[in-house]
């Protein structure tokens, strides 16, 4: 890639939206109030905006190695309380993706330096999803299970912080669990039963 073609995209771009309505980026320029959180995939074959079909000022979007919410990640944490409390959004995602770099290295006993504190999270999935994901005999279905089982931890993650507890009583916020299919493009709502799922934490982390 020619980085300077980066340059003259970028002006076909300004023109396209010019040409559209002259004071596109005037409005733009004048704050933002998103509706959604995404917290997806670092993976540069998964672009938030793109595959939801929305444009800038709609998304408020936090990308990451496997698309991790830690308690312990300042630059979760901050996004999640930004978006939530001072945005107010009404929706949070977390999208997942099908053949992730990060879930599969997670699946692998090896040694990656750096990355091994990140992916014990996800190994940490694993741990709490161990008897369902061993009764997987097809690899290519536990590698995909074990994708929609990372999105439901940090959904489960998200709904374990004050700033989205707060927001759910103050004005109903919802949290929504995607997987984005790379081999066909399609969306797939995880229909995650939160209810459910948080049955037998919530004791401990729901805030009065």
């Amino acid at each position: 890639m020619d980085i300077q073609e980066i340059f003259k995209n970028n002006q076909d771009w300004v023109n396209e939206k010019l040409n559209l309505d002259k004071d596109y980026f005037t409005k733009l320029a004048s704050g933002q109030s998103p509706e959604i959180l995404y917290i997806g995939c670092s993976d540069s074959r998964v672009t938030a905006e793109e595959l939801m079909g929305v444009g800038p000022g709609d998304v408020f979007v936090h990308r990451n190695i496997a698309n991790m919410v830690s308690n312990i990640d300042l630059a979760s944490m901050s996004v999640v309380n930004y978006a939530v409390s001072i945005l107010k959004v009404n929706h949070v995602v977390v999208c997942g993706h099908y053949y992730c770099g990060g879930v599969k290295a997670a699946m692998e006993s090896t040694d990656l330096g750096i990355l091994n504190p990140w992916l014990r999270n996800i190994r940490d999935v694993y741990r709490l999803h161990k008897e369902e994901l061993n009764a997987i005999q097809d690899e290519d279905k536990k590698y995909k299970r074990l994708v929609e089982l990372n999105v439901q931890e940090q959904c489960v993650n998200i709904l374990k912080t004050a700033d989205v507890q707060i927001a759910y009583k103050e004005r109903g916020i919802t949290v929504h669990g995607w997987v984005f299919d790379i081999s066909t493009g399609k969306l797939i709502d995880l229909n995650i039963d939160f209810d459910k799922v948080l049955k037998d934490i919530m004791e401990i982390y729901h805030l009065d």
